[in-house]
């Protein structure tokens, strides 16, 4: 019998069901810690468990045993182990995962063994989120909720990123529903065209269903970049002429110096990010080289990247000492917002020229 390969391309990566190999890696963060999860998922997983943790432990069943080499017997660790037999696992396939101690000799020495169980191999990025892509366990959706769930820094990447789980593939499946409705109502009206109305109603029902459908999509891309702006961080670049106060800004905002800060102008020339948590929300803030008229190489390329900043960003603060110099044309005024500095030194140097104080 001819066996039948289905083939996949996930993110770049082509794959094929018939793929046998078993694979592990360490599910957990990198570095030392108190427990790390090394996972396996294949064919050979109930056997590489068998071989390292003596007597096998149940499906779905958690057992503290001795995790030994398969080849030397040398023990490596005394860890909880666990076995979930496929279709009923994360992969689909069948799992079974060690959660050793966190030393990096344990985890290290635990993978080594794994690598000499035959057909066990180490993972390739990703692998075990396309294996349940390619089971039915997770769409794509879900996976890219599951990435940036990871990636999360923010409490509201972290809401965007659960949210993003369900729903979306909820609303984007209802939609690939519609448009087979769609798509079959307009193939009926092509193959049935020399049959009376038939055809012509056909249209005008693919029609009118299409609408509503057509405009649901355009409300839900039409979004301002909300989901992208919360995912990838709201920019905010400091613009102004040179010793207008942007480094300490940069630096209140961070609460540490995250800029050099100095009386004498043109001390930044190239632009400096920080990425803050403010009320949950990513902001990254830009200081950049003040602006001006400028005579070597070095700082006409920052300023070229402080207005590539300020093109990037989606609020451009605009700082002044005078009150009087506005922002280049270059610069949305949608965006940009005028901010007035060292109001406090300009106070009281009036009150000194008035007399009403002493000079310090």
């Amino acid at each position: 019998m001819t066996e039948c390969v289905a083939h996949y391309t996930f993110y770049g990566y082509a794959m094929t069901m018939a793929d046998a190999s078993t694979i592990f890696a360490l599910s957990s963060g990198a570095g030392k810690a108190g427990v790390a999860v090394i996972r396996v998922s294949g064919p050979a997983a109930r056997e590489a468990m068998r071989r390292m943790a003596s007597p096998e432990v149940l499906d779905r069943r958690a057992g503290l045993r001795r995790i030994m080499h398969p080849l030397s017997g040398d023990v490596l660790d005394q860890a909880l182990v666990l076995y979930f037999a496929g279709p009923r696992s994360e992969t689909g396939e069948d799992v079974a995962e060690f959660h050793v101690h966190g030393g990096r000799a344990v985890v290290r020495a635990v993978l080594e063994a794994l690598g000499a169980v035959p057909g066990c191999r180490l993972a390739e990025p990703g692998e075990f989120a396309r294996r349940a892509f390619a089971n039915g366990k997770l769409d794509l959706v879900e996976i890219e909720a599951l990435a940036d769930l990871v990636d999360a820094e923010t409490e509201s990447q972290r809401r965007l990123a659960i949210r993003s789980g369900g729903v979306l593939s909820m609303l984007y499946e209802g939609w690939r529903a519609q448009l087979i409705e769609v798509a079959a109502l307009t193939e009926a009206a092509i193959d049935f065209a020399d049959e009376g109305d038939v055809g012509t109603r056909s249209i005008a029902v693919a029609r009118e269903r299409a609408k509503p459908l057509l405009n649901a999509i355009r409300a839900h891309l039409d979004d301002g970049h909300r989901g992208e702006i919360l995912r990838d961080g709201f920019r905010v670049a400091i613009l102004g002429a040179p010793n207008a106060g942007k480094s300490s800004l940069l630096n209140a905002f961070a609460r540490r110096e995250a800029a050099i800060v100095s009386e004498e102008a043109g001390t930044t020339r190239d632009v400096i990010e920080v990425r803050l948590d403010l009320g949950g929300l990513p902001v990254i803030v830009s200081d950049t080289a003040g602006l001006h008229e400028a005579a070597g190489a070095i700082e006409r390329e920052g300023i070229r990247r402080s207005f590539k900043a300020a093109e990037d960003a989606q609020l451009v603060l605009w700082l002044t000492e005078s009150g009087s110099d506005s922002p280049p044309e270059s610069i949305s005024r949608e965006t940009c917002l005028v901010v007035r500095t060292k109001v406090d030194l300009h106070s009281l140097a009036l009150k000194v020229a008035s007399g009403s104080i002493s000079p310090p």
